[in-house]
């Protein structure tokens, strides 16, 4: 009786994540689809899944509309909104990840003090420090680095280096300490080498929420020359009269490189959440 129950069992394990892919999967293909489509049947309701009357012309018009020193360049919104995003997130891995390995791995008076004052900053929202970092910052607006630095830092990607790095065996470390091996190489040397799935995790949640900071850019930014694209987006959706075609294309510009940058962590990305689980 157990034996039956098990292929069915799967198979609708199977049926519920198929659905469930289904629904997350259709605003992006209405998204995909809405891109190549005119303005006036975008906003069609469930036609707008028809694959009819497709162009490359809202792409074309949406590069065409940021091609001059009045408008901006496209491709500059572009390369800022991607050096911000590589600053945050190198910077970030190399900063988390040793403020990582020194709050639970070394040991030091006021670890365990420091490591649950990293904890409790996970609680605080960034909309709780916005303002107050907004004064503090204020001489530098419409800089590049007030966009990243502040952002190098972040609680919950500690918390997932300290997470991992605490499944690692201590004594491949004491191994490293008898072989003459400081911190400093067992680190980079060894530890490194073994946690690519959780930089790969890191990397790609890091990027993600950089490449859609919205908030920050909003109070620090008004010089179109150092405009991310998440804020251009915004100012060319402001513009009247709409065309909703240019919007989702503009869209899916915005959303192509984190999608890029998925594939090529992906399979990293894939074993740091797998190896979570099974230790969670």
């Amino acid at each position: 009786m157990a034996q039956t129950r098990a292929p069915l069992r799967r198979f609708l394990d199977h049926a519920v994540l198929c659905v469930l892919a289904f629904v997350f999967v259709l605003p992006v293909l209405y998204l995909v689809l809405g891109s190549f489509k005119p303005s006036d049947e975008v906003l069609g309701g469930l036609t707008g899944f028809l694959p009819t009357h497709l162009s490359f012309d809202n792409y074309t018009a949406v590069l065409d509309s940021f091609d001059s020193e009045a408008t901006g360049y496209f491709w500059r919104f572009m390369g800022v909104s991607l050096l911000l995003s590589t600053v945050v997130v190198l910077g970030g891995l190399i900063v988390n990840s040793m403020a990582a390995y020194g709050l639970c791995r070394l040991r030091w008076r006021g670890q365990k003090a420091v490591f649950t004052l990293v904890l409790l900053l996970m609680l605080v929202p960034f909309e709780a420090v916005a303002v107050p970092l907004f004064y503090l910052l204020n001489e530098q607006r419409n800089t590049v680095w007030v966009q990243a630095v502040p952002f190098v830092a972040n609680a919950f990607s500690v918390y997932q280096f300290a997470t991992f790095f605490r499944s690692i065996p201590p004594s491949i470390e004491e191994a490293a300490r008898i072989d003459g091996a400081g911190p400093w190489r067992t680190f980079f040397a060894i530890i490194v080498p073994m946690s690519k799935p959780v930089f790969a995790s890191v990397a790609i949640l890091t990027f993600l929420t950089q490449w859609g900071s919205f908030l920050w850019p909003v109070l620090m930014v008004s010089d179109p020359s150092v405009r991310p694209l998440p804020l251009e987006m915004s100012v060319f959706q402001g513009q009247m009269p709409v065309d909703w075609g240019q919007v989702l294309a503009f869209g899916v510009l915005l959303v192509l490189p984190v999608l890029i940058v998925f594939v090529f962590f992906q399979r990293w990305f894939v074993q740091g959440v797998a190896s979570a689980a099974v230790k969670g």
